[in-house]
């Protein structure tokens, strides 16, 4: 028998290789003649450098660049065949501010553009941009500038690269700009479809999460509609209806407009550079999961992708998450054979958090147990 275990992280408890592992170690003790297969993945956000790190034995550089308030700190992309990977978390996440510092009026990407200038300098052909997790709320003008871009104001005075500053965008000088995009393919990764701006832009629905109140919400989302008009006058280019132009604060639309990039779903993305589908020859059960199994694991999250994959190839699957929020019923319906929470298992979510590996141990134990007896 063969199991491929391909989990997401649990965030803030077990990485995606910790939950691979203690599901390996509950189906050894059933039984140890079944071949596990670790195969730890993640949806395109945060925890994906991580993964790509243990699956193709990449270089990691680091290098110091600016944090989201233009503090140096020290953030790395990995690299491999001319290829960069670099994840926003690195240098722009929200974890890298403490509660009291998250404020996307103030917050920048340059730190991710120089990163990717790095890579570029290197002679990077590809480079894939993973942007969960960001602080910011600037529509990629940190990372452009970074990489050559500047933006001006109506006195043709050069503006910061922060969320409050978006408003007086008049024009964007592009003779200082280091790179050839038409040579590099550049992708954006992500999970959703938001678009720039409006009820359903970067501003209204992430911006709280940065620390944005409701005055600062308008001021981001005027911000982002000015953008996008000085990109259409500037260099011809339509960002307002991009399916995923509001990922990261916008950061999915400004690399569409300065970087030619391309946006790839998360999940699937990710499949395809750690050769997901190729791990499934011969498998009799996927065991996945992540922290929480809500209404957005229907859409786009990375065990729906997982459900997908098996479903196409006659391979049940069961997921282990930390919580499930969402009727199992609509789980069962979408594909999954099972599906087990460590949460019930313990006294608080403390503990949850803190015992999360010998719990997924138990329940993957469990999981195969059933599995074999019912023989599916």
């Amino acid at each position: 028998m063969k199991i491929l275990l391909a989990p997401d992280k649990f965030k803030g408890s077990l990485t995606a290789r910790q939950v691979s592992q203690a599901m390996a170690n509950g189906i050894q003790r059933f039984d140890a003649s079944i071949e596990t297969v670790l195969h730890p993945m993640a949806d395109g956000g945060e925890g994906s450098l991580e993964v790509l790190e243990q699956l193709l034995k990449p270089e990691r550089i680091t290098l110091e660049v600016p944090d989201p308030l233009f503090r140096p700190v020290r953030a790395s992309y990995l690299w491999k065949d001319q290829r960069a990977y670099v994840e926003m978390a690195q240098a722009s996440g929200l974890e890298l501010l403490a509660p009291a510092e998250r404020n996307c009026l103030y917050t920048t990407t340059l730190g991710t553009g120089s990163l990717m200038a790095d890579a570029l300098d290197r002679g990077a052909t590809e480079l894939y941009l993973f942007i969960g997790g960001s602080a910011t709320n600037d529509a990629g003008l940190g990372v452009a500038r970074a990489l050559g871009y500047r933006f001006l104001d109506e006195d043709n005075q050069e503006i910061e690269p922060i969320g409050k500053e978006l408003v007086r965008l008049a024009a964007i000088d592009t003779s200082q700009l280091r790179y050839d995009f038409s040579q590099v393919k550049v992708y954006v990764v992500c999970d959703v479809q938001n678009v720039l701006y409006g009820p359903a832009g970067a501003a209204y629905v992430y911006g709280p999460q940065k620390g944005a109140d409701a005055a600062a919400l308008r001021v981001l989302d005027d911000g982002l509609r000015q953008v996008s008009r000085v990109v259409q006058a500037d260099l011809g280019i339509t960002l307002n209806n991009l399916a995923g132009g509001g990922a990261a604060g916008g950061v999915g639309a400004g690399a569409v407009a300065f970087l030619g990039a391309e946006i790839l779903p998360g999940t699937d993305t990710l499949m395809q550079i750690t050769q997901f589908y190729e791990q499934l020859a011969e498998v009799d059960l996927i065991m996945t999961g992540e922290g929480k199994l809500d209404e957005q694991t229907l859409h786009g999250k990375l065990v729906q992708g997982v459900v997908q994959a098996g479903r196409q190839r006659g391979i049940p699957v069961a997921a282990i998450c930390g919580t499930c929020t969402v009727d199992k019923a609509l789980l069962y319906e979408a594909g999954l054979r099972q599906v087990a929470e460590v949460l019930p298992r313990c006294k608080t979510l403390q503990e949850a958090m803190t015992q999360a590996g010998p719990v997924v141990e138990e329940l993957a134990y469990e999981i195969i147990k059933t599995f074999r007896s019912v023989g599916t």
